[in-house]
């Protein structure tokens, strides 16, 4: 009877944590609740190449308010036990989450250790060792006689000198545990080993923790196959949900009540992927099946009522006459919006399912542009929509072509609205992940710099 209070109790401690995950908005989310945002904010730091000390910056003020995670010297003015504890138990919440399928794993793995990195170097000496001989990390250290023998390759090498003229501590390693000091050819190979000296010693450290989070991760999944709890799978799945991007609902739009009349004076705060399909609706009077959709929920987003969306799709399509509309297109409008079929209320499409689902076959033209259109015709795209730097060009392009989608249409946003890392109006933080977030980041600007200039007169 014991155990099963005990497992029942555990239980419950691991609902709480998870509901917290989950409703961002309640006070108790202070413990982590934005983990996963502040994983969204490094991914996309990350790859639009923000340097290292913007990455610290703003990964300092995110876990400041969503988790704060002090060092064991602070713990006269701060709770540093409990923090460490809400600390431990999402991380863990996290990792089976994530553990489910090798992308998940990756995803996950890829920006813990990222994460994990930026935490450690801001830790003292003290602290560091501590963390070291807690996890039992040592490796085999050369004594002064071992690094004589190596003295010529070693000053070949350039290992740093201490004050009293002698070698630096060094490590043997294996070479293929420091691939990226091999890379920068940044120690002394040799007989398969790596010499790898104490001022090098953080890629050791991220060596054994990736290896050890990416063991933990496959053993997680392997409790996929026995977790059966009614109660946990589902906020697990939710939790998932967080990396296919955020979801959206027609009641979140920043437009204050728009008709049919007025979505053209809208297209310039449209992603690309809706720009292109309203382009095409322009030039053809008409979209196919999977594009309707695509563009009917995203005008759903916008606030669009199901009257104005039947009006607007009415005069788009003006070489359809009335019967034909009726019968093959105006079911399927109202049907997105809930009022036909079996009611349910479809949410506008978010990033990734543009991206992974209902890839379009040959001319079809919905998706999401950065990864469906070819090098050049991405490129032709872009000049057309005002972007003509090189630079910029060959940055998107780039982005794209190394399938980091998302943070393509990012850098998009950013160019096409003049948005610089230096300016202060720079309100794209996280990489966009839904298509009316793009728009509604679009209005607010142009609304904030609205404002700023008639302040200035």
């Amino acid at each position: 009877m014991k155990l099963r209070d005990t497992m029942e109790r555990n239980i419950r401690i691991f609902l709480i944590f998870i509901v917290c995950l989950l409703l961002k908005k309640l006070p108790l989310t202070n413990l982590k609740a934005s983990l996963l945002i502040d994983y969204k904010a490094l991914e996309g730091a990350i790859l639009r190449n923000k340097s290292e000390d913007d990455v610290k910056k703003y990964l300092e003020e995110t876990s400041n308010k969503w988790l704060p995670l002090h060092s064991n010297e602070s713990s006269k003015a701060y709770l540093v036990q409990e923090e460490r504890r809400k600390d431990h138990i999402s991380h863990f919440i996290l990792r089976l989450a994530y553990s489910r399928t090798e992308e998940l794993r990756n995803w996950f793995l890829k920006y813990e250790c990222a994460l994990f990195k930026l935490r450690f170097l801001r830790e003292n000496p003290t602290e560091k060792q501590a963390f070291l001989n807690d996890e039992n990390m040592r490796w085999k250290s050369l004594n002064q006689a071992e690094k004589k023998l190596m003295k010529e390759e070693l000053n070949a090498c350039s290992i740093p000198i201490t004050t009293d003229g002698e070698f630096c501590d060094l490590f043997e390693i294996d070479f293929e545990k420091v691939p990226d000091l091999v890379a920068r050819r940044a120690v002394y190979l040799k007989e398969g080993k790596a010499y790898v000296p104490v001022t090098q010693q953080l890629s050791l450290v991220m060596y054994e923790f990736r290896q050890r989070l990416a063991k933990a991760l496959e053993l997680a999944s392997k409790s996929f196959i026995t977790l059966r709890n009614e109660r946990i799978m589902p906020m697990l799945d939710e939790i998932i949900k967080q990396y296919d991007g955020r979801t959206q609902t027609s009641n979140y739009s920043v437009i204050n009540n728009p008709i049919a009349d007025n979505v053209h004076q809208l297209v310039d705060h449209f992603p690309l992927c809706m720009q292109h399909l309203y382009q095409n609706l322009c030039e053809n009077h008409h979209l196919k099946h999977y594009a309707r959709i695509q563009f009917n929920l995203f005008l759903k987003g916008i606030g669009l009522t199901v009257e104005e969306s039947l009006a607007f799709w009415k005069k788009s399509f003006s070489k359809v006459d009335e019967d034909k509309f009726q019968r093959d297109y105006a079911y399927n409008i109202r049907h997105n919006y809930g009022v036909e079929g079996k009611r349910q209320d479809y949410k506008p499409l978010n990033c990734m399912s543009l991206i992974t689902k209902h890839r379009p076959n040959s001319g079809e033209i919905h998706g999401c542009p950065f990864r469906e259109f070819s090098q050049p015709n991405l490129k032709a795209k872009l000049v057309q929509m005002g972007v003509r730097n090189d630079e910029h060009i060959r940055e998107i392009l780039n982005l794209a072509e190394e399938e980091h989608y998302q943070v393509a249409c990012t850098k998009y946003f950013e160019i096409t609205k003049g948005l610089l890392d230096k300016n202060n109006d720079s309100i794209i933080i996280e990489t966009i992940e839904h298509p009316n977030e793009y728009l509604n980041a679009s209005v607010l600007l142009e609304k904030n710099r609205k404002k700023m200039s008639n302040k200035d007169k």
